[in-house]
């Protein structure tokens, strides 16, 4: 786990108008800066970045964060992963609580990725560089309907023939990084003597595979005529892990969001066609079984994820690995369906063919999640008899066990007992699935914290938008708070608290980024810090002092009143009245003070 005073001080040294810079075009208005918000479609620039509070936010759709959050949303990164990008452009390392690696050998291992990614990017600058020398590969390009744009927007190369044209790109043909990044291979013999090193990829077609920095980590090469492998990909490297990582997506993240969903290939020919005919929101596997870990990027992008899959049997299998891949991330607020093209078509021969609109069409008519799982477990088998509907449920069992309870889930199983003539109480208890929805009796609903109000929320309006204030309130205070109630006391509690870790530097941003972590209750003050002017910090102090010091005072008073109604003996109560009575001289010469210095 990260520390927070790291993600603290990581916040105070990036600028969020750099980070959000690399992927929006920004421009100075007033105080902040502005542009066209890449969270939805809009004409007029509703998106403002503000360098004081180190914060974006979206007047449009109320999207605001950090330079992590903005990270997070835009490219599709874990939280781990856009720290580590962040950090990386500050340099700074970031520490692990479970890092047992020492100093020198992270530092090694860091060199290694930098090589290896050096190593990519020069070969990477290569092939594109040999594409306009290579009439075979221009030609069999045109002829599959590409144009030289969108060739260029995925960054597609030529690897000619020979075998090692690659000692013509490093100085060095013979360093390990070339190896290492699956570039070349290293021929020997038996005995491990007489090592030959040749290029990996010749007279191929190169399409460079991204990460979701837009870094070159992997590249798929495909022949020009009938040879084999038809596809031949990088091998698996420090840099680059198939399960992990998605064709295109780097390419897809605005059309994705313009779109509202995204479209899943098989091939990088699919992809790049796609996006020459319009569908630019189309990515791809990458010659491997489609995994959870590309379904929980998919759905970090869009709410609505469509697989598009050849209706062979070869397609039908990979539909079902997605299927399995996608329940455990299935939710009520997801949409994830199956596209099947007719067993002769894939999506390049089909939008080829018969359109755009034709291929709109198909993807309207997708094949919802529901539907494509009962029809799975349902096959061939004869639901007339009882031993088919039992082969059924056996085969049901496992993909419903990997859903989490939800409505959806309800759903399914409903359908399931409706096809096996019987009950959804009875599927859930039969199939031990994880708090049975069917069969749940429903508690009341709780009534929620109440939402802060009056004084309470003008105080943590405060201390969200200047932290270091929260260095202002003493234990006396927090004790205070309690006679404003026991949720405002919980609420500014957990504030000053925060607040007070931050320190005397801590900052918006930081601690609307620790706030976003302890759930949603926040959010609004902060989309209203975020949307607001900025504050005066010197008369927001003064007014929280002197408020700090009136609510003491009626904290004692409610004290005082109690005391004498509590029936304890007169040299208890004398004890505690003196305190009293003391205290409140104290806290009435500072407010008489304050009053002669204003």
């Amino acid at each position: 786990m990260i520390p927070q005073s790291f993600i603290s001080d990581l916040l105070n040294r990036v600028d969020i108008v750099d980070v959000v810079g690399r992927y929006v075009q920004l421009k100075k208005g007033g105080a902040n800066f502005m542009g066209l918000c890449p969270f939805h479609s809009e004409k007029s620039p509703s998106f403002t970045v503000s360098p004081t509070k180190q914060f974006y936010h979206c007047f449009g759709c109320g999207a605001h964060g950090t330079s992590i959050g903005f990270l997070i949303e835009y490219s599709g990164m874990g939280f781990v992963d856009a720290v580590k990008d962040l950090a990386q452009n500050v340099g700074m390392v970031v520490p692990e609580a479970d890092d047992k690696i020492p100093p020198a050998q992270r530092a090694q291992i860091q060199a290694q990725s930098l090589a290896l990614s050096d190593a990519m990017t020069q070969a990477c600058d290569y092939y594109r560089g040999q594409l306009r020398h290579a009439p075979d590969a221009i030609a069999y390009l045109k002829n599959r309907g590409l144009t030289g744009e969108v060739a260029a927007r995925f960054g597609m190369g030529y690897a000619p023939g020979g075998w090692d044209n690659l000692r013509s790109v490093f100085a060095d043909y013979e360093v390990l990084a070339l190896v290492e990044a699956g570039l070349v291979i290293d021929k020997v013999d038996e005995e491990g003597n007489n090592r030959k090193r040749y290029d990996r990829f010749r007279e191929r077609i190169m399409f460079p595979i991204r990460n979701t920095k837009g870094q070159v980590i992997a590249f798929g090469g495909r022949v020009l005529d009938h040879g084999e492998p038809k596809y031949l990909n990088s091998p698996e490297t420090p840099l680059f892990s198939k399960g992990f990582e998605l064709y295109g997506l780097f390419e897809a993240r605005q059309a994705i969001r313009d779109a509202g969903y995204v479209l899943v290939t098989e091939g990088y020919m699919d992809v790049v066609a796609l996006a020459q005919m319009g569908f630019p929101q189309a990515v791809a596997t990458l010659g491997t079984a489609c995994t959870p870990t590309h379904v929980q990027k998919l759905l970090r992008q869009t709410d609505n994820v469509i697989f598009s899959f050849d209706g062979d049997k070869a397609g039908r299998r990979a539909a079902r690995r997605a299927l399995e891949a996608s329940l455990p991330h299935v939710s009520d607020n997801k949409t994830i369906k199956f596209l099947f093209l007719p067993s002769e078509h894939d999506p390049d021969s089909y939008i080829r063919e018969f359109g755009a609109a034709g291929f709109e069409q198909q993807v309207h008519e997708a094949m919802p999640l529901s539907q494509f799982l009962l029809k799975e477990v349902a096959g061939e088998h004869d639901l007339s008899e009882p031993e088919g509907r039992a082969r059924v449920q056996f085969d049901a069992k496992p993909l419903l066990q990997l859903m989490a309870p939800s409505s959806l889930r309800l759903q399914i199983v409903r359908g399931l007992a409706q096809l096996t003539q019987s009950t959804p109480a009875e599927i859930e208890a039969l199939f031990e699935l994880a708090k049975p929805v069917a069969v749940a009796r429903r508690a009341p609903p709780k009534s929620g914290r109440p939402v802060p109000v009056g004084l309470e929320l003008k105080i943590m309006r405060m201390l969200v938008a200047h932290p270091p204030l929260s260095l202002q309130i003493d234990e006396a205070a927090l004790a205070a708070f309690q006679h404003l109630g026991p949720d405002a006391a919980h609420n500014l509690g957990q504030l000053v608290g925060v607040g007070q870790a931050l320190g005397e530097h801590g900052s918006f941003a930081a601690l609307a980024q620790q706030l976003k972590e302890l759930g949603s209750e926040y959010d609004e003050i902060i989309g209203e810090i975020a949307a607001g002017s900025e504050s005066d910090y010197d008369s927001e102090q003064s007014w929280l002092v002197s408020t700090i010091r009136e609510i003491k005072l009626n904290a004692l008073k409610a004290e005082l009143q109690q005391l004498f109604a509590s029936g304890l003996p007169s040299e208890k109560i004398g004890v505690r009245y003196r305190e009293i009575m003391q205290e409140q001289g104290e806290l009435e010469r500072q407010r008489d003070a304050e009053l002669v210095n204003r």
